[in-house]
C-alpha cells in the first residue's frame, strides 16, 4: 500500500503511546546492530586492535605508579606510554656491575648529575644531560645493565623503545607513533628513551630502504634535534649497540657522548702492573660479585679461574657460574636416586625429606673448573660455525 492510497485523517493523526515506544524500540535496536556492525568491521581491518585497548590500560596503570597524574595523552602517546619502566622497580644498581668503573665514573659525572643537580644551574644553557648517549662493545659485557642502573640512579622515566613500537600496517601511523615518542618524554620529562640494538632500528640508511622506514628514520632525527629548543628540556636518549658501524652516521652525530663497554679490561695509568695481570683483576671481581650469597668452598681459589678466562666478557662468567652451582644439584640427584634404589632392595620405606640448601654441598674448585671446560667446548662449536675472515663478503 502507498502513502497516496492512505486517507490524509490516517497521515495527519498523532501516533499512539504504543505506536511511539514500538519505534524507540526499532530504532534502539537499529542503532545497537549498526553500532556492534562498525566495530566489528573495524576490528576485522585493525587485528592490533585488541592489543591497542590493552597498551592503553597497561598505560594507565604504569602512569599512575611513577607518579604522572593529570598529564593529558593522545591515543598515540598513549600506546609508547605502555612501554614505560618504573626506574623504582628496577633491581639492578651500580653495585650490580663490575669492572667498569671508569665507565661508570664518566656516567655518573656526564649524564646523571646533570639530571640530580639541576638545580644549582637552573639559568644555565649548558648545564644539562647530553642530547645522546651511546653505548658500545661486544656482546654480554652490561651495555643494557649499564642502561638501567643510569635510569634508577637518576630517577628519570625510561621508555624501552622497540622498532616494534613504531610500526604499523596503517600509511603513517608510525609517523605519527615517533612524534608521540618524543611529546611523551617532554610530558614526562625528566625521561631517558632507551634504544637496544640500535643499529637495527636506525641503521645506515639507503636507497633500497622502504619508503615509511625511510620516513620514520627522517621524522626520528628531525624531532631528535628539536629537543634542544628549549633549555630546560631534559630527555635524552641512549642507545647500546655491538656493531656501532652499521649505525647511520647522522644518528652517531646526534650522539655526543659515547661510551666503550669493552671485556674485561682494567685502565690503570701511571702503573707498572702488567695488562694481563690487570685484566685478571677485573675478571676476578666480576666473579666474587656474581658469586656473592652462593654457599662457596674455602678452597675457591678465584685468581686462577680469572687467569684461565681470557677474553671472557661478564655474560660469559656468569654463564661459567652458573654451570659450576649446577653440578651440586646433580650431585645431590644421582645421590637421592642411589638412595632410593638401595631403600628398594632393602624393602625400607621412609619418608622422603625435604630439600634443604644446606643438605647441598658447597661450591668447589672443581665444579668451577668443570663449568669453565664447557665453557671452552661451546665457544670452540660457536667459532666453527662462525665464517672466517675470508669469507665474509665485503660492502
Amino acid at each position: 500500500m502507498l502513502f497516496k492510497d492512505l486517507p490524509r485523517e490516517a497521515l495527519m493523526r498523532p501516533l499512539s503511546r504504543n505506536e511511539v515506544v514500538g519505534m524507540l524500540v526499532r530504532l534502539t535496536i537499529f542503532g545497537a546492530a549498526t553500532y556492534y556492525s562498525i566495530k566489528w568491521v573495524v576490528e576485522a581491518m585493525d587485528p592490533t586492535f585488541k592489543q591497542k585497548n590493552q597498551a592503553k590500560k597497561r598505560a594507565e596503570q604504569l602512569m599512575k605508579r611513577i607518579g604522572v597524574e593529570g598529564v593529558k595523552l593522545t591515543e598515540y602517546e598513549m600506546n609508547i606510554a605502555s612501554h614505560l619502566v618504573d626506574p623504582q622497580t628496577m633491581k639492578v644498581s651500580w653495585r650490580d656491575i663490575a669492572g667498569l668503573d671508569e665507565v661508570i665514573n664518566e656516567l655518573q659525572d656526564t649524564v646523571i648529575l646533570p639530571f640530580q643537580k639541576r638545580h644549582l644551574l637552573a639559568g644555565s644553557k649548558l648545564f644539562q644531560p647530553p642530547k645522546g648517549v651511546l653505548l658500545f662493545g661486544p656482546p654480554g659485557c652490561g651495555k643494557t645493565m649499564i642502561a638501567k642502573a643510569t635510569a634508577k640512579a637518576s630517577g628519570c622515566k625510561f621508555i624501552n623503545l622497540q622498532a616494534s613500537t613504531l610500526t604499523d600496517m596503517w600509511y603513517g601511523e608510525s609517523q605519527k607513533l615517533t612524534a608521540a615518542v618524543f611529546s611523551l618524554a617532554v610530558k614526562i620529562q625528566p625521561c631517558i628513551i632507551f634504544i637496544d640494538e640500535i643499529e637495527s632500528f636506525l641503521r645506515n640508511r639507503s636507497s633500497l630502504d622502504h619508503e615509511a622506514t625511510a620516513m620514520m628514520k627522517a621524522q626520528f632525527m628531525s624531532l631528535w634535534d628539536g629537543l634542544d629548543t628549549s633549555s630546560t628540556t631534559q630527555v635524552m636518549v641512549m642507545g647500546a649497540t655491538n656493531r656501532p658501524q652499521d649505525v647511520d652516521p647522522a644518528i652517531l652525530r646526534r650522539m655526543p657522548t659515547t661510551f666503550h663497554v669493552g671485556l674485561p679490561v682494567r685502565h690503570i695509568h701511571q702503573t707498572a702492573v702488567p695488562l694481563s695481570l690487570q685484566n685478571t683483576r677485573q675478571r676476578q671481581d666480576i666473579l666474587r660479585l656474581i658469586l656473592a650469597g652462593e654457599n662457596l668452598s674455602n678452597a675457591i681459589n678465584l685468581k686462577e679461574i680469572a687467569e684461565k678466562t681470557e677474553g671472557y666478557s661478564g655474560s660469559d662468567l656468569r654463564e661459567l657460574c652458573r654451570d659450576a652451582a649446577m653440578y651440586r644439584v646433580r650431585d645431590y640427584v644421582r645421590k637421592e636416586q642411589m638412595r632410593q634404589i638401595a631403600q628398594q632392595l632393602q624393602d625400607c620405606q621412609e619418608e622422603e625429606k625435604p630439600v634443604d640448601e644446606e643438605r647441598l654441598r658447597p661450591v668447589t674448585q672443581l665444579d668451577l673448573l668443570f663449568g669453565l671446560d664447557k665453557m671452552k667446548e661451546s665457544k670452540r662449536a660457536t667459532a666453527s660455525m662462525l665464517p672466517s675472515v675470508a669469507e665474509v663478503p665485503l660492502d
